[in-house]
């Protein structure tokens, strides 16, 4: 049974290349990593429920933008799963898919995010501008997407 869009693997994959192409369009305009909370929300979808031939593209595109952007190869897929292993256990009170979890663990990726790009390429307010304006951009097109 398909609780929401991003279980159906036909949707994600369509997401997914759009994602990645207004990554590739972002990326002139210096706006990061647009989306990469809605594939962090479709990472811990897939791996929830074990769709492995899904999080194979999911992990694919996390590759995609990570060699846009300038990020090492598979840091966004360690980084997911980093939160995926320790604090979502913790922060998971109910077994079952709550849409505001949805919403904490992409704040939760974010902010791991943003300390990663702190340590490894410093922050300027142009940097955390972007950041924020991409966790808003998240949080409306994750909204649509559910």
């Amino acid at each position: 049974m398909i609780r929401n869009k991003l279980e159906n693997p036909i949707i994600l994959f369509f997401i997914l290349l759009l994602i990645i192409s207004i990554n590739i369009i972002a990326s002139i305009n210096f706006l990061l990593i647009m989306f990469a909370g809605v594939l962090f929300t479709a990472f811990y979808i897939c791996l929830k429920n074990r769709y492995l031939y899904s999080l194979t593209f999911v992990v694919i595109a996390f590759l995609f933008i990570e060699i846009n952007s300038g990020i090492k190869p598979f840091s966004l897929t360690l980084l997911s799963l980093f939160i995926y292993i320790f604090i979502i256990p913790k922060a998971d009170s109910s077994s079952s898919y709550d849409l505001a979890n949805s919403y904490v663990y992409m704040l939760f990726f974010y902010i791991a995010l943003f300390i990663m790009w702190f340590l490894f390429y410093g922050i300027d307010q142009k940097i955390f501008i972007a950041l924020l304006l991409n966790i808003i951009f998240d949080f409306i097109f994750f909204g649509v997407f559910l």
